[in-house]
């Protein structure tokens, strides 16, 4: 079942999404307490959302540091072509790399926004061959790493 807009949903379904926002494995009977339905409603009420794709995934969010990959860095990328086919092959690429983190199709200066998380510098050198000198279309692209990642993810306002 496809999604139609965020105006097919009620109070009841908006403030479901804005708790599960905030932590996915609350239990349905907490939510069930904080917005006044039973909870085999909001259970019905989450299948729902999940199967209309308003919730895309249920995912834990790791700490970068802990886990030994500190390093954010934001890559613009300018493309050689702009032929479907090539930016279908960067699109396909990007995606497939465990270490892009998000990948942006933008307009402007550049053709690509990548977020990548990497253990050290060593791995973005070896990422670079990768990505953009052995695969190909690239034309140029600039490198900022992340100082301190202030913001890196939260919720859709609803």
């Amino acid at each position: 079942m496809a999604r139609t807009s965020v105006s097919d949903l009620d109070e009841f379904d908006l403030k479901i999404l804005r708790l599960v926002q905030q932590d996915n494995q609350t239990p349905q009977r907490v939510i069930a307490d904080k917005i006044g339905l039973s909870p085999p409603a909001v259970a019905r009420r989450l299948q729902h959302l999940r199967e209309a794709k308003y919730i895309r995934s249920d995912i834990s969010v790791l700490d970068e540091t802990v886990i030994g990959r500190p390093l954010t860095i934001v890559v613009h990328v300018t493309t050689d072509n702009e032929r479907l086919d090539l930016l279908d092959g960067m699109k396909e690429r990007f995606s497939k790399c465990p270490q892009v983190q998000q990948c942006y199709y933008v307009t402007g200066e550049m053709d690509f926004i990548l977020i990548l998380n990497v253990r050290d510098m060593a791995e973005y050198n070896e990422l670079t061959r990768t990505l953009f000198f052995e695969g190909g279309n690239v034309r140029s692209f600039r490198t900022c790493v992340s100082m301190e990642n202030v913001k890196t993810y939260g919720p859709i306002p609803v």
